[in-house]
């Protein structure tokens, strides 16, 4: 399968989470275009490395450094809407605008 193909895939993800990011009110949608952008990056990083330099290792290790990363803003993203959710029975991203509770 070509390179092409791969940035296509990830192009399209990338974009799909952008849009998901810009339009969702609820904040737990927005949490997801966000794991859609970095699952994005992790394509393009895969892809680069398996066509440029398959001797090496680094684009498994960078994948790998994205994985953790999203998965720790995740675990951090819900446990602040689950904290926003007690307070203020909503998670909906412009009824949440203010830092007061």
């Amino acid at each position: 399968m070509p390179l092409s193909w791969y940035l296509i895939v990830a192009a399209a993800l990338f974009c799909i989470g952008l849009y998901g990011v810009l339009a969702r009110r609820n904040a737990i949608g927005i949490l997801m275009a966000v794991e859609l952008m970095l699952n994005a990056v992790n394509i393009n990083l895969l892809a680069f490395w398996r066509y440029l330099t398959p001797a090496h290792m680094t684009g498994q290790v960078f994948a790998l450094v994205v994985l953790a990363v999203a998965a720790a803003e995740a675990a951090v993203g819900l446990a602040l809407i689950v904290a926003i959710y007690r307070t203020r029975d909503t998670v909906n991203v412009e009824e949440v605008d203010l830092m007061k509770l």
